[in-house]
């Protein structure tokens, strides 16, 4: 009996939502009086005993070189093995693109319940009730899992990551890999930018910048606050901005600690992939716009004299002349 953690990577390093549900692992282990395990999958440049600082006793490791591309049948087959194989009870997966992509069909494999989204640690006092996201972040729903193993998938910036001390075991996992479906013809690789789902701060631009030359006040502010730089959806749709920068719900999801949004009205879309940000702040001239509904902080003004502004004095804070 033990919590199984998938520390999902990316050419050879740990997202960091993998470290996130590693630490909410090993903290549901601790609750529930068990060992965290991790279990890896493919070709890591990193140490894996280091995983230990936070918090698990071991990590499997699957080191077949397949397993470098993400193919959801395949994932699915070997973690349902390394599962049975270790005796978990509880698999804890990242609510991202891979873990959505494999949560269901290892739910089905292993006729586990399944929590997806999940934003806090189960309360276990009368049975074992995971707190999740529903309605794309518009409300939240208890649900009760019963059955012998449970399957948790685990929300981008729901769970703070803990680093402390200690090495964790490595051992060699021998599972067959059957040859995926899918095979990688290319690659686009954007490089130079801070990835959106990593990204701790966002500043994103909407229709109000009024065209692409005007983006630069907005590429300032993102380079003092060291934040990523994203866009609405109209803005990509106008290739104003290249379309892996729009987020909201037919876009990318986020979940920063700092979303500031600049001339974007807040259209439900939007606000539906942008709304688990801690912290939002909205900076647009029309008042009545929808998004300062949502908005922990708004400024009313013409985002041309404001951002320079705000520009200048985030960089006064920095002591950056």
């Amino acid at each position: 009996m033990s919590v199984l953690i998938l520390a999902d990577q990316t050419e050879g390093h740990f997202k960091k939502t993998a470290l996130e549900a590693l630490s909410y692992g090993a903290k549901l282990a601790e609750q529930l009086n068990t060992t965290a395990e991790a279990l890896v999958l493919g070709t890591v440049n990193e140490d894996l005993a280091s995983l230990g600082k936070y918090g698990v006793k071991k990590v499997h490791h699957a080191a077949n070189e397949a397993l470098n591309i993400v193919d959801a049948q395949v994932y699915t087959k070997v973690i349902a093995e390394a599962v049975n194989a270790t005796g978990a009870n509880v698999v804890v997966l990242s609510h991202n693109n891979t873990g959505r992509a494999i949560a269901a069909r290892l739910s089905v494999r292993l006729k586990a319940a399944l929590a997806p989204a999940a934003v806090s640690l189960p309360d276990t006092s009368d049975g074992f009730v995971v707190k999740k996201v529903v309605f794309s972040g518009k409300a939240s729903a208890n649900v009760s899992l019963n059955t012998d193993i449970k399957i948790i998938s685990l929300n981008q910036n729901a769970f703070k990551i803990a680093a402390g001390e200690g090495t964790a075991e490595v051992v060699s996992l021998n599972i067959s890999v059957e040859p995926g479906k899918i095979k990688v013809t290319a690659t686009d690789k954007v490089t130079g930018e801070i990835p959106l789902t990593e990204a701790t701060r966002v500043v994103s631009g909407g229709r109000g910048l009024k065209g692409p030359e005007n983006w630069g006040i907005l590429e300032d502010l993102a380079k003092a606050l060291d934040a990523a730089t994203a866009c609405s959806r109209p803005v990509a749709d106008s290739n104003w901005r290249p379309h892996h920068e729009h987020v909201g719900q037919t876009g990318i999801a986020i979940a920063p600690n700092l979303y500031v949004a600049v001339g974007i009205s807040g259209a439900i879309q939007h606000l539906a992939g942008v709304n688990r940000s801690k912290v939002i702040v909205v900076i647009n001239k029309d008042a009545e716009a929808p998004f300062f509904k949502a908005a922990d902080y708004g400024v009313v003004g013409d985002i041309f004299e404001v951002l320079p502004k705000l520009t200048e004095e985030v960089k006064k804070l920095k002591g950056i002349v």
